[in-house]
């Protein structure tokens, strides 16, 4: 897998009750590890964010994060994207920077904020609900869709029978873009992995832009964690009318939800789930009669 991960030497300690408790046998062994570098990203010649990321799809990464800044919204506004020189300390290319040209009339972003992303927290500087609807240009609450509660049930499996790196390193999360069909079934049309969940639904609405197909609707968002108000930012400016994640929501993460007119869904495990917005859009089977 390259760069995406690493292997390291560890002393693995067994403690399973079999000996004293002063006597914990050690094994020697390697283990394989994410990897996680810094990602530069830059608007023209001027440095606009930092991201730490699991490398791979970093093109993907750049143009999503631009969606989900409000800059751009379309395939024709992104007008090119490159890997600048970088090196290491010992001469090699790092490919940890990535240089994005924009269209002359998209308006250019504040390069001046320093915006530094963690691959735990992600951007933490939307101040308002409101902000997010003023860089919107799409709707979710017009998306149509139904989905049956038990394919919605069924998308974490499916996530997790795709995950290539998490099955090697245990280390990374996922998002995962389901395309519902009209008898209900789902597809798995993009599947991205990443240290940073936040990178991870980047890289996925990355590459929907770049294969122009902003808005997603029709769609249906998996992701393998929890259901943060920055997840639920990223998906209603892709047009994703429903979020569904593994683990919980937070409460502002719901209140966008609601404002957005999404469907948001927590705790899905595969025979249960929360749904903590927009439940119009799960369809329940009818009873059979008896």
């Amino acid at each position: 897998m390259g760069r995406v991960t690493q292997r390291r030497k560890v002393h693995k300690f067994v403690l399973d009750g079999s000996r004293g408790a002063l006597e914990f046998p050690v094994r020697h062994r390697e283990d394989v590890l994410a990897v996680e570098e810094p990602l530069e990203i830059r608007i023209g010649s001027l440095s606009f964010s930092v991201t730490m990321r699991t490398p791979g799809n970093d093109f993907d990464l750049v143009a999503g994060f631009l969606v989900s800044e409000g800059v751009i919204w379309s395939p024709e506004q992104l007008v090119s994207l490159r890997f600048c020189a970088g090196e290491d300390e010992s001469g090699v290319q790092t490919f940890n920077v990535v240089e994005a040209q924009l269209r002359p009339d998209v308006v250019r972003p504040d390069t001046g904020r320093n915006i530094f992303t963690s691959s735990s927290c992600g951007i933490c500087g939307t101040d308002s609900i409101d902000a997010v609807h003023k860089s919107s240009h799409f709707s979710p609450a017009e998306d149509p869709l139904t989905v049956p509660v038990t394919t919605l049930a069924s998308l974490p499996g499916l996530l997790r029978e795709a995950q290539a790196v998490f099955d090697v390193t245990g280390g990374v999360h996922a998002a995962g873009l389901f395309r519902i069909a009209d008898d209900g079934s789902a597809e798995l049309l993009c599947l991205r992995e990443d240290v940073g969940r936040h990178n991870a639904v980047d890289k996925v609405v990355g590459w929907a832009l770049r294969e122009g197909m902003l808005p997603l609707s029709g769609t249906v968002l998996q992701v393998s964690g929890r259901a943060s108000f920055e997840l639920v930012q990223k998906a209603a400016l892709a047009g994703i009318p429903v979020l569904t994640a593994v683990s919980a929501p937070s409460s502002l993460a719901v209140e966008l939800a609601e404002a957005s007119g999404m469907t948001l869904a927590g705790f899905s495990r595969g025979t249960s789930l929360n749904v903590y917005a927009g439940q119009g859009r799960v369809s329940v089977p009818a009873p059979v009669a008896g």
